[in-house]
């Protein structure tokens, strides 16, 4: 597995694997999407295999007078990819580019069903920080977790 940042050329397979993971009501809207990867204040980290795409992550940080935070957008892996360590390493990625940024701190929201993303965070140092109600599309309530970041 090969990881890199996001370069323009990798929108639509990005976008194909956002189309994969999630169904309207629940998927990005491709404009936003766009937002993301091209901001100046987010990273895109991209995994691959023989060239093509397995997999993606979104972190964005934002700053005010005191500190700067960092927080997880998406991380998406192929459903056919899962299993094999790719959003671990992803996530690791992440981590690092919140922090080379300036971020002190991560947070992220799942869905509270979302088992598998939930232990993912947990086993990697995400704490619970409270819950959502309603925070996703009809009615389905989000977890959120934060990490310190050295």
């Amino acid at each position: 597995m090969f990881y890199r940042l996001y370069q323009p050329a990798d929108f639509p397979q990005l976008y194909a694997i956002e189309q994969e993971c999630f169904q309207p009501p629940f998927r990005f809207p491709r404009r936003y999407m766009q937002q993301l990867v091209t901001s100046p204040t987010a990273a895109t980290w991209i995994a691959e295999e023989d060239e093509q795409m397995t997999a993606f992550a979104i972190v964005e940080w934002s700053s005010d007078s005191e500190n700067t935070t960092a927080y997880i957008q998406t991380l998406e892996v192929a459903p056919s990819q899962r299993k094999r360590g790719i959003a671990t390493q992803l996530l690791h990625r992440l981590e690092t580019s919140a922090s080379t940024a300036g971020a002190t701190a991560i947070g992220l929201h799942v869905a509270e069903q979302n088992t598998p993303a939930i232990h993912l965070y947990q086993a990697h140092g995400y704490q619970p920080h409270g819950r959502e109600v309603h925070y996703y599309a009809q009615g389905i309530p989000a977890l959120t977790f934060t990490k310190p970041l050295d």
